[in-house]
């Protein structure tokens, strides 16, 4: 039994984080916000860091937030993260056509103009898959991330566009340890509550 008794230890993947960069929970991490959590760094520098979360969705809609949005078709909101919660953010993949966005990479971008994402919708484009919103947000302090990428609560990985604007839920935090390979395979099999089992 001693060749299994280590098959859930966390060990850090040794990538550096970046913006762009998706961090991935460690299966033990507990808490509403970061339990099987995928964030998407959409800053990181040497000041400190500034994420969000893709996959946990809210029962939230951007309908109900404004008024003129109500007749259209369900817009989700996501749980990005514990700072800011009275804020909604929002990722695109509309590239220059939003002004004041800052890119990630390619067309993805956070945040920019919300009149014309507001235009956007109102004008029946389409929203899944190219516009994403979140209420707050996740930050670190200088070197905090790092500490917690030492410390194995996280792993970096690269992510695809596609991924990032699905909508995904634990299922999105499980495809995304599967692309690490197989040495993090039994993470999957972890349950969420293994209390209840």
């Amino acid at each position: 039994m001693e060749q299994y008794g280590n098959i859930f230890e966390v060990r850090h993947n040794g990538l550096r984080p970046q913006k762009g960069s998706i961090l991935i929970s460690e299966p033990f991490l507990r808490g509403v916000h970061f339990q099987h959590a995928v964030v998407l760094l959409v800053e990181h520098n040497m000041h400190g860091s500034m994420g969000l979360v893709l996959n946990k969705r809210t029962e939230l809609r951007v309908n109900d937030l404004f008024p003129e949005l109500k007749s259209l078709p369900d817009i989700p909101v996501y749980l990005g993260g514990p700072v800011g919660a009275n804020h909604l953010y929002f990722l695109h993949t509309l590239g220059g056509r939003v002004p004041g966005s800052m890119p990630i990479e390619g067309d993805l971008c956070f945040d920019g103009d919300f009149e014309v994402i507001k235009s956007y919708i109102l004008d029946r484009n389409p929203v899944e898959g190219h516009v994403k919103f979140f209420l707050g947000y996740s930050g670190w302090t200088e070197n905090q991330l790092n500490g917690e990428i030492l410390g194995d609560s996280w792993l970096v990985s690269t992510p695809t566009a596609g991924r990032i604007m699905c909508d995904g839920g634990d299922a999105l935090w499980k495809d995304a340890v599967r692309s690490l390979g197989s040495p993090y395979d039994t993470w999957t099999n972890y349950p969420v509550y293994p209390d209840m089992n």
